[in-house]
């Protein structure tokens, strides 16, 4: 399968998967993220029960706080 991460193009070996397990794949380990699956924002609670396709475009964004 063939998706574009972060404006890159990336090929898994995977006909499809959760966005947890991209995650996991990539080795996204900050504990604050966001990600947007095709635009739409995906809540942390549906991170394993959603599905990353073909031609999908996901980006995966770390969040930092400061002051």
């Amino acid at each position: 399968m063939t998706i574009t991460l972060n404006n890159r193009t990336e090929t898994i070996d995977a006909d499809k998967l959760s966005v947890s397990e991209l995650l996991n794949y990539k080795n996204f380990t900050f504990k604050l993220l966001l990600v947007k699956l095709n635009g739409n924002l995906i809540k942390k609670d549906k991170f394993s029960e959603t599905i990353i396709n073909d031609d999908d475009k996901v980006d995966v964004i770390h969040m930092i706080s400061g002051g």
